[in-house]
């Protein structure tokens, strides 16, 4: 019978060499040919050590003590090759930057094709068959290095796809798609898994992943399984702060626990008097990478002490460059940015920084120091802040993002969620006035998303916060005021009441509206602002 199954795993464990207890535990399942088997749980519960298990980079890349075996097609991948594997066994990281080694996206996509050894026609054909299912064909003659953090995650999904491989492993795939591009892949991915693929799907964004239907669903916590079933027993086994269901089901869940407590916003910004101070200006501002093409066409916009900003849009829009000129990283062709009041032409990024922290897309952009302890400490001690301090900011910053524990670990060894809270912790101890994140809650469970959220905002250091976010709940929850940028022009500018409740002119920008948008909007006569659904169980 296992003969018969892509994928048998029997009482498989292990344990990292640099790390205490195990990672995964006792994990035993199969999965069948043309399945989507949806993988949830918390950050760090053992999602991506299990994948790592499966495409045989345990224990061949990570080291440590394994116990159990993996079939693939009945063959022990003790016994296999690991490029035997790999074209058995497709795998999308969490991290495109980690997989993407071309520069050309033709290149990229390509590239396992020719380590196959396979004539160029067939290469060709197969890269242009990969590229026209996901729908980014125009992507063919690009650079890797200009593309956004979504285009690149497709693209990696292209490079797999084009390989042909029976089994699809997805560590968070939607992780920096927008929600229409999110939609669209899951679409790709189901009409894969209806041929005959086996997808094990890793995703924190589960209510997007249950759309398409998923045969079955895996809840993994403390690197165990604790339920392997349909959809429908999901919602009752799993803790909703954990995994972010379906709004509905989340009002009906919470209704039986205390209502949240109400957090206080900003209070650093409310502390002051002038709360209509403007913090950061843009005039006019156009850019472009090449001299012939314009990314950025004349954005005007203030950000006030007090604002709580989500920027949202689809990949592509320009939304990251924009930011970057905020905080100096890149200058305007036309027009200016003023940041106190001055022009950022004339500051150093190590100036603006004392005002304006920022926290990349990608943790591997930030991370290199030997623990995550250093790591926080390096930018309050090139800020040169008083030493007893320092110490201070990098406890209460490690306490915020729930990493108390992983203060001597390398940052480099943690997982992608794990690493992204590290990212945003160094920012924190810096004490910026201004914090600035693209995509913070990428590879967060929803449980360690919002209590860092709710914790930041709390914070009585900053002043003002903007985030670039695909997760329009975030927006909902958070924000006081929306920027939509569409084609590298501001679309947009308002409260969320505003901006979100226009659906056609959200879906006109790639943003899909969530289920718990449409419950605020359906609900917005009763309490008069947008919620959480935590908080809509008690209204």
């Amino acid at each position: 019978m296992a003969i018969d199954l892509p994928i048998v795993v029997e009482n498989l464990s292990f344990r990292y060499r640099d790390r205490q207890g195990a990672a995964i535990h006792n994990i035993s399942f199969s999965a069948q040919p043309g399945e989507i088997l949806l993988i949830a749980g918390a950050s760090g519960c053992g999602k991506t050590t299990l994948i790592r298990c499966i495409n045989g980079l345990i224990p061949r890349s990570y080291k440590g003590e394994v116990s159990g075996r993996i079939l693939v097609h009945g063959e022990d991948t003790a016994r296999m090759k690991l490029s035997t594997i790999s074209q058995k066994v497709g795998t999308v990281l969490q991290d495109p930057e980690r997989q993407i080694l071309g520069t050309k996206v033709l290149n990229e996509v390509a590239f396992g094709l020719e380590n196959l050894g396979l004539p160029r026609e067939e290469i060709y054909a197969r890269v242009d068959e990969a590229l026209t299912h996901l729908k980014i064909m125009h992507l063919r003659g690009r650079d890797t290095f200009l593309l956004s953090g979504g285009e690149k995650q497709k693209v990696a999904l292209a490079g797999v796809l084009a390989m042909r491989p029976s089994i699809l492993l997805l560590d968070e795939p939607l992780a920096s798609l927008d929600p229409a591009s999110a939609a669209e892949t899951l679409d790709a991915v189901r009409d894969l898994a209806d041929e005959g693929l086996t997808v094990l799907m890793v995703e924190h964004r589960v209510e997007d992943v249950l759309r398409i239907r998923p045969e079955r669903v895996m809840y993994m916590s403390a690197g165990e399984i604790r339920y392997l079933g349909d959809v429908k027993g999901l919602s009752q086994v799993v803790n909703y702060r954990e995994v972010k269901l379906p709004a509905r089901d989340i009002v009906e869940r919470a209704r039986l626990d205390p209502a949240p407590a109400k957090i206080d916003v900003l209070p650093g910004a409310a502390a002051r008097e002038a709360q209509t101070e403007t913090l950061v200006k843009f005039e006019d501002v156009a850019f472009g990478y090449d001299t012939e093409v314009e990314i950025l066409h004349g954005i005007n916009l203030e950000i006030k002490r007090g604002d709580v900003i989500a920027v949202l849009g689809p990949n592509g829009a320009g939304k990251t460059t924009f930011v970057k000129h905020a905080i100096g990283l890149l200058k305007p062709r036309a027009g200016r940015v003023l940041v106190n009041g001055k022009d950022t032409r004339e500051s150093s990024v190590a100036e603006i920084a004392a005002t304006l922290g920022y926290v990349f897309q990608s943790p591997s952009h930030m991370l290199f120091a030997p623990t995550v302890r250093e790591e926080l400490a390096f930018g309050p001690t090139n800020l040169k802040h008083p030493k007893d301090e320092i110490e201070k900011e990098v406890q209460e910053a490690l306490r915020i993002v729930n990493l108390s524990d992983k203060e001597e670990d390398p940052p480099l060894a943690l997982s992608f969620g794990q690493q992204k809270r590290v990212s945003i912790a160094a920012i924190l101890a810096m004490r910026s006035r201004i914090l600035v994140m693209d995509e913070p809650t990428a590879g967060q469970d929803y449980q360690n998303y919002m209590n860092f959220m709710d914790a930041i905002l709390q914070l009585p250091g900053f002043e003002a916060v903007m985030f670039i976010t695909h997760d329009v709940d975030l927006a909902v929850i958070y924000a006081n005021r929306v920027l939509l940028v569409a084609d590298g022009r501001l679309i947009a500018d308002g409260s969320p009441q505003e901006v979100l409740r226009d659906f056609n002119r959200l879906k006109a920008c790639r943003v899909v509206p969530s289920s718990l948008l449409a419950l605020n909007v359906d609900r917005f006569a009763q309490t008069g602002r947008f919620l959480r659904a935590e908080a809509l169980a008690h209204v």
